[in-house]
């Protein structure tokens, strides 16, 4: 028994690291980066005193959960050039991208703005953007992607998709999926495409119905 004793705790206190970062990067999206340390670890049904165990300040809670969100874009990256069919694995990379960002709920600009010195995350930007690179080139090379589509443009698709405003997190991502439709449409060397994703409101109901009041009679 005693032999067995030094992993489980190990492994114990590597549960708990994970449970605290699912917990604050939930957290961190919903409701900002001002959330206090206690509900956090409230949250992740651990104390206080474990969480400052793993994390001593938040600013390393919060630097380590962006870290783990700039991973997982570099893995949807990978992802897409892991698949047999580049074209598709582009595709696919840009709709798990857009939802990505649109679940991100400006954590990113958050920590950024709030924490502008924590990281310096260039290396894993320039390893993403060599990546995104060649998934480009492996797209183009089936013929299905426009021979003038460049990084830039994955850049500034990301921006785009970044400015998407909703009122609920639901219509958010709903409105993220139709962009990235949109966008694979734009991107594509052929108008031949899927349906498009349904189209979410994005005004308000009063809002709404005044826009379509204001549309000039075609009749």
């Amino acid at each position: 028994m005693t032999a067995h004793l030094p992993h489980t705790l190990r492994s114990d206190a590597r549960d708990n690291r994970e449970r605290i970062l699912e917990a604050a990067r939930t957290i961190f999206v919903r409701a900002g980066l001002d959330v206090p340390i206690r509900e956090i670890a409230r949250r992740a049904e651990v104390g206080p005193a474990t969480l400052y165990r793993h994390f001593p300040t938040k600013e390393m809670l919060v630097a380590e959960a962006f870290t783990d969100q700039m991973l997982a874009c570099r893995s949807l990256v990978d992802e897409g050039l892991a698949d047999p069919d580049p074209w598709h694995g582009f595709c696919l990379t840009i709709e798990k991208l857009c939802e990505l960002q649109a679940r991100d709920h400006g954590f990113t600009a958050a920590f950024m703005s709030t924490y502008p010195h924590a990281l310096d995350f260039a290396a894993i930007r320039t390893s993403s953007l060599t990546a995104a690179a060649e998934l480009i080139r492996r797209a183009k090379a089936t013929g299905h992607l426009r021979p003038d589509i460049t990084l830039d443009d994955l850049i500034l698709m990301i921006m785009a998709n970044n400015g998407i405003h909703a009122t609920t997190p639901a219509t958010r991502l709903a409105a993220s999926r139709r962009f990235a439709a949109l966008m694979i449409r734009a991107f594509q060397t052929s108008s031949e495409s899927a349906p498009l994703p349904p189209l979410p409101r994005l005004m308000p109901a009063v809002l709404a119905s005044r826009h379509k009041s204001n549309r000039p009679n075609t009749r």
